[in-house]
């Protein structure tokens, strides 16, 4: 509680307050003590929230976590076919969530708190990418007025076949996919180029040198447009999962709607053109000791698989001091911290997502110091920038 009264000074500036991290906020027996004594001093518009597996949430526990204060929370739910949920959320039953959602909705009745908002949370596979429209008319009946929609990050390699995003940014996408175009108007196969490029022979043919020229006009073209030319990942890239994906949204788009459900959506591709928005927005990340964070990107530290099946990243917390020992507003105002989220919001770090020989030693070095492009901020490979992942916000 000390560490949390810590920053007491900013409370009267908040426009939310998410008390999330990696772990279950229902965990901490002074959870409605932190709400309360937030929400005492935040401005009136303002809300506290967490997201949850809802595993404890209890009737007695919705009624005084409305009592002290929440006003946004999201419960996880990923399938509604019982074997798939806990084959996700291991150890986790549907039936659980769908007693938090009932609790929650009638403590926030009682409590006549029509403000709170009561969501859910769905992260993406290729397991439960078609469940989406079904799952979202579920939680909108169990009174739910908000879902967020994300993709999965994988933290082992056994989880790489369920990632249902595309690994090329829309950038690289839409124009290797016009000199798709151009190739097959002229009779020639791409999926070629790749293996004919790693071919090494003296002998080739008229027809596998007229590709080769093609393959280096294509090179030429995303050099002078200042796009990354990630050959291997575009010509094996997966059409079909990516137009299910973008139907499957579509459709959750029309649920949505239909329901008067607020969704948000990720991308399906990453998008060339960045934005942060946790910079953007004004936030930091406050650890469990008080260290504070730019992000939730990088406010831990961990291993995790982006790109392929033998790309992998190891992640390195960043910190700009502790509440614990300065003032946050001093943290805030630190050159340093100024000088970071004025870096990033200049976006000109690499495009990790689209580069060929990722991960490389500048990006997974412990002791980060810049990127290709000169940049100081380890931003290049962010899902968040990317608009891959979405958060309680």
């Amino acid at each position: 509680m000390a560490t949390f009264m810590a920053l007491a000074p900013a409370f009267p500036f908040l426009e939310s307050l998410v008390l999330s991290g990696i772990g279950e906020p229902l965990l901490h027996p002074n959870l409605d003590d932190f709400i309360t004594a937030a929400k005492t001093l935040m401005p009136k518009e303002s809300w506290v929230g967490f997201q949850s597996n809802g595993a404890l949430l209890t009737k007695k526990r919705a009624e005084s976590l409305i009592a002290a204060g929440l006003g946004r929370i999201s419960l996880s739910v990923d399938s509604l076919c019982s074997d798939t949920f806990r084959q996700i959320r291991e150890g986790g039953e549907l039936a659980n969530v769908e007693d938090a959602l009932s609790f929650l909705s009638s403590a926030k009745l009682s409590a006549r708190r029509s403000e709170v908002e009561i969501g859910i949370e769905f992260v993406v596979r290729r397991d439960n990418v078609r469940e989406l429209p079904e799952v979202l008319r579920w939680a909108a009946s169990h009174g739910a007025s908000f879902a967020i929609v994300s993709h999965l990050l994988p933290y082992d390699t056994a989880h790489l076949p369920l990632i249902a995003y595309e690994y090329n940014s829309d950038e690289a996408l839409a124009l290797f996919e016009s000199w798709e175009r151009r190739a097959l108007a002229e009779g020639m196969d791409l999926n070629r180029y790749y293996d004919l490029l790693c071919k090494h022979t003296l002998f080739r043919t008229a027809e596998e040198k007229r590709l080769l020229d093609f393959g280096f006009e294509i090179m030429l073209d995303f050099f002078r447009q200042g796009v990354f030319f990630p050959l291997k990942n575009l010509v094996s890239r997966d059409d079909s999962l990516r137009e299910e994906v973008a139907q499957t949204f579509e459709a959750a788009k029309a649920t949505a709607n239909e329901i008067g459900l607020r969704l948000t959506l990720p991308e399906i591709t990453p998008k060339a053109d960045r934005n942060c928005p946790f910079i953007e927005s004004g936030s930091v990340m406050v650890s469990w000791d008080g260290r504070i964070h730019p992000c939730y990107y990088l406010w831990h530290d961990c291993y995790c698989h982006f790109k392929g099946r033998d790309a992998s990243r190891n992640n390195v917390s960043k910190s700009f001091g502790s509440v614990d020992q300065r003032n946050n507003l001093e943290i805030w105002n630190d050159p340093a911290f100024r000088s970071f989220r004025c870096e990033v919001l200049k976006y000109d770090f690499s495009a990790c997502s689209d580069c060929s020989v990722v991960p490389c030693n500048l990006l997974n070095d412990p002791d980060f110091s810049n990127d290709c492009q000169s940049s100081t901020v380890p931003c290049g490979d962010c899902f968040w920038c990317m608009g891959l992942f979405n958060c309680l916000q």
